[in-house]
């Protein structure tokens, strides 16, 4: 049983938002992805089991765009009823509207508006289920291969980056699939649908129309690549603002310590007039291209009522032919716009798929085949011209040689990188040795189950790893199904029940997301406590009692002796008083074991291990 594994404790930033539908094209840099287009194919992968609800979802949304599009051409119908039985009756020549006309044209309108609205709202029922389908599967998948990952994975990146891509990349994908698509195919539709019935009414007028749109992607597309370098200079000094507040704030009380707050204060007023001078440039150079684009569009829209007005005087066109086109043409560059700026969007949102692909494509494990399941444990470990490193170019360990029979209590000792915390790894096949083989009770570890070999071994380490929940649930999570009393021991054999029972709630005291609520000695406790529970055959402790006090080490050192009492125990430590009553010591350096023996031996020896005592003594006394 692994006690104390790496936990989620994420810390990475949340990124911002990515913007508003409708709003300014390209407005912000979006984040370009490395192979679009075989992304692309990936992602679509994942949506062909549900090729037929998106087909009815694409059905849906065209006919939706068709029936809103022909509104202002039955509007403009009205119109012109209206209009002609109003002249008619001024100039004598009729006295009367058709009403029954008119109430059939707004019959239809409204049967037109409301089957929009109800295709619309289906629309989005089957996108979201859709879509959330989908990031179900993906988010399980990335989960299942999170577990199948190599510690090596988690070591070589921020647990924030693994986290961004988990929810943030993730949701990216899932808010563009449940909205952004629609609102795309909408508004392509939208706008070939307004193209049709501009060129239906006038040809002329749609060619009016049609001149000022080069205008408006010249005026856009100049503003906003400007405006993106700004947005982007406006990111870079945020994040180093933040990045420097943050770090500031963490150690405020050095700062304080050493009178250095002026040197902070100073530091961030400067930061925070670059982001000033680049935010407010960015800010007014984007906020511009609307009410530069609606100048461009009033100018074709003045060009339009006038020729329209022309077009009415000769009898070209009726009135309500006229309205229609003008309002046709005012929702014309809405479209456009919309386009642009979630075409952006999908751009990001490919690239956060990318991010989530490489956890997919990351090397896992090496599979256990064949899988042993060792049975009856007595304890003895055995390391056979062992060697390992993390980096092809730079050895660590080399040719190591090592038998630990049963029951013996092994330490550990060494400078910090000497090798000590490896050699724990590749017990628990956290890694996996180049050369050599290890062997419990005479069987490769290569041989045995990763899942049986972790039973086997107990861990305590010096990170204390807890999780949000009660102390029960947390000393219960190293043993399935453990029952109270169990538990109650355990916690009394760590030295833990004491404290425990003074908290509020006592077992039941829930414990917050990072366990601040307690003390880190506290912390340690409940880890060595839910050891007890394991009761596993060999016990590994690196640094176990590092965050306690003297006289609670003094207790738990007892309790782990007793613990340790007929296993097989391997005890990391910096303090060697901790360990002077090991069965053998290893002294490691530089990934090698240059000394063995009893702490006797070492220290009448008068080598490495002696001088490293005796420093310490020097130190302590």
């Amino acid at each position: 049983m692994s006690i104390g594994p790496r936990g989620p404790m994420f810390h990475g930033r949340r990124p911002g938002p990515r913007g508003f539908v409708g709003g300014p094209p390209m407005v912000r840099p979006a984040e370009k992805p490395k192979d679009l287009k075989g992304t692309l194919k990936r992602l679509l992968k994942y949506l062909r089991p549900y090729f037929f609800q998106i087909a009815i979802v694409f059905v849906l949304v065209v006919l939706a765009n068709v029936f809103n599009v022909f509104g202002p051409r039955i509007m403009g119908d009205i119109t012109t009823e209206l209009f002609k039985g109003v002249v008619a009756k001024r100039t004598g020549l009729g006295s009367k509207i058709d009403f029954g006309y008119i109430l059939q044209k707004l019959t239809l309108l409204a049967a037109l508006y409301i089957s929009a609205a109800f295709f619309t709202y289906i629309q989005h029922y089957l996108m979201a289920v859709v879509s959330q389908r989908m990031v179900f599967s993906l988010r399980n998948e990335v989960m299942g291969k999170l577990t199948k990952l190599p510690l090596k994975f988690f070591d070589s990146r921020t647990y924030g980056d693994v986290l961004s891509r988990i929810t943030n990349d993730i949701d990216n994908i899932s808010t563009t699939l449940q909205q952004s698509i629609l609102q795309l195919l909408s508004a392509v539709v939208t706008l070939l649908g307004i193209v049709a019935m501009m060129l239906a009414i006038s040809p002329v007028l749609t060619f009016i129309t049609l001149l000022t749109l080069p205008l408006s992607i010249a005026a856009t597309m100049s503003i906003a690549s400007r405006s993106q370098r700004l947005f982007s200079k406006q990111q870079a000094v945020l994040g180093n603002l933040t990045g420097h507040v943050e770090e500031t704030y963490g150690g405020f009380n050095v700062i304080k310590a050493f009178n250095r707050e002026g040197d902070f204060v100073r530091a961030f007023v400067e930061m925070n007039e670059k982001l000033y001078d680049a935010s407010w440039r960015a800010q007014f150079l984007s906020g511009i291209i609307m009410p530069l684009m609606n100048f461009i569009s009033n100018i074709g829209y003045v060009i339009v009522c006038a020729a329209g007005g022309i077009f009415v005087i000769r009898r070209v066109l009726e009135i309500g032919d006229v309205q229609a086109f003008i309002q046709y043409s005012r929702q014309f560059n809405h479209p456009i716009t919309q386009t642009a700026n979630i075409t952006n969007i999908i751009q990001s949102t490919i690239a956060s798929a990318e991010r989530v692909f490489e956890i997919l494509d990351e090397e896992e494990e090496t599979p256990d085949n064949p899988k042993l399941v060792l049975k009856d444990v007595k304890g003895c470990v055995k390391f056979e011209n062992v060697s390992f490193s993390y980096r092809e170019d730079v050895p660590l360990i080399e040719d190591l040689n090592v038998e630990v029979k049963p029951g013996q209590k092994v330490a550990i000792v060494g400078p910090t990188g000497a090798g000590k915390t490896t050699i724990v790894n590749l017990l628990m096949r956290f890694y996996e040795i180049k050369k050599g083989r290890i062997t419990v009770d005479g069987v490769d570890i290569r041989d045995i189950s990763r899942e049986n070999l972790r039973k086997i071994f107990g861990m305590v380490l010096q990170d204390t790893w807890l999780f949000s929940g009660t102390i029960r649930e947390n000393i219960a999570y190293g043993k399935e199904g453990a029952t109270e009393e169990e538990i109650i021991n355990a916690a009394k054999a760590a030295h833990a029940h004491h404290f425990i029972k003074t908290l509020p709630g006592g077992y039941d005291a829930v414990l917050n997301e990072e366990a601040s609520n307690i003390s880190q000695g506290q912390k340690q406790l409940i880890t060595i406590a839910r050891a007890f529970l394991a009761n596993p055959e060999i016990l590994i402790l690196d640094e176990a009692t590092s965050n306690v006090d003297t006289v609670t080490e003094i207790y738990i050192q007892k309790a782990l002796k007793n613990l340790m009492k007929g296993r097989t125990s391997f005890v990391i430590a910096h303090r060697l008083s901790t360990v002077k009553d090991a069965d053998m010591i290893l002294v490691i350096n530089n990934g090698r074991i240059i000394e063995k023996g009893t702490h006797e031996e070492l220290v009448k020896k008068g080598g490495f291990y002696a001088e490293l005592y005796k420093s310490q003594f020097a130190v302590t006394s």
